[in-house]
Formats: structure tokens, C-alpha cells, sequence
């Protein structure tokens, strides 16, 4: 599993290397660039989910195992 994923804001297309929790999903990110706050998109659980290269651990998970996630829920 990999706990780091690089996120990009849609605002400024500035990128940074972030250490997802484990334990919860982090709904807000503050984008270190321009100061956006960036919220999950329409279907997603997390800011990882949305705007990271790699999603977040339970969704992850879910995809290792085949069963369905449950992130957050």
C-alpha cells in the first residue's frame, strides 16, 4: 500500500507530496501554492481520491481485494 500521493490543484496546477491518513479521510487541502482549498469532487471520498496520483488507502485496499470500498462510509 502507499501512503504518499502527490496532489495537484485544478486552480493553479501546483503539485505537492502528501502522507495520506490512514485512519480518516481528509476532506479539505489547503493548496501550498495559491491557498486554495481544495474539497473532494462528486463522487469521490477524499481530496486523494480527487485531486491525488494515488488514491487513498482504503480505496486502495478495496482495489487489492476486489471487494467494494468503503471509504468513509
Amino acid at each position: 500500500m502507499q501512503l504518499t500521493s502527490t496532489l495537484t490543484c485544478p486552480k493553479c496546477g501546483g503539485a505537492a507530496t502528501e502522507t495520506m491518513p490512514t485512519n480518516a479521510c481528509q476532506f479539505f487541502y489547503d493548496c501550498r501554492h495559491c491557498a486554495a482549498v481544495l474539497r473532494p469532487l462528486a463522487g469521490d471520498c477524499c481530496v486523494f481520491c480527487s485531486f491525488g496520483d494515488v488514491p487513498c488507502p482504503p480505496i486502495q485496499e478495496a482495489k487489492a481485494s476486489g471487494t467494494a470500498a468503503s471509504c468513509c462510509g
